[in-house]
C-alpha cells in the first residue's frame, strides 16, 4: 500500500533512497497520437518528497534519503553541491520553457510548501 511505502522511506534505512525518473519531453511529443510517457517531474521532487517527509515525521532523514543513501549504496562519492529546501509557498507554472518549445510539469498550478533553491541559507 501507498502507507507502506511511505513508512519504508521515511524509516531512515539506508536501502532505501531517492530515484527519480523525470521525463521532460515537449509539450508537442506529449500529446500526440504516439506521445512520449512519462512527466516533468524534476522541479517538484524535492518539494513533494519534503512533504511526504514532513508528513511522516521524518523530515530529519529526507538528506539521506534524497543525498546519501544512493552513492552510498552504488560505492560513488556523495554530491558537494547542496540544495535548500525553504518553507515558502510556490506555484508550480503551466510550462517550463526551453530554446525548442515548452515542457509542462507534474502538479502543474498546484501550490507548494517547499521551494527548493541553490542559495545557502539566510
Amino acid at each position: 500500500s501507498g502507507q507502506a511505502i511511505v513508512s519504508a522511506v521515511t524509516s531512515g534505512s539506508r536501502q532505501y533512497f531517492l530515484g527519480t525518473d523525470s521525463a521532460p519531453h515537449d509539450k508537442r511529443m506529449k500529446e500526440c497520437s504516439c506521445g512520449c510517457a512519462g512527466i516533468y517531474s524534476a522541479p517538484v521532487a524535492l518539494s513533494l518528497y519534503a512533504k511526504v517527509f514532513e508528513e511522516a515525521g521524518a523530515l530529519d532523514k529526507l538528506e539521506a534519503f534524497t543525498s546519501f543513501n544512493g552513492p552510498d549504496f552504488y560505492g560513488l562519492p556523495r554530491n558537494t553541491s547542496k540544495t535548500v529546501l525553504r518553507r515558502s509557498p510556490w506555484k508550480v507554472p503551466a510550462t517550463y520553457t526551453y530554446g525548442l518549445g515548452v515542457i509542462v510539469p507534474m502538479s502543474t498550478g498546484n501550490t507548494l510548501e517547499w521551494l527548493p533553491s541553490d542559495q545557502p541559507e539566510e
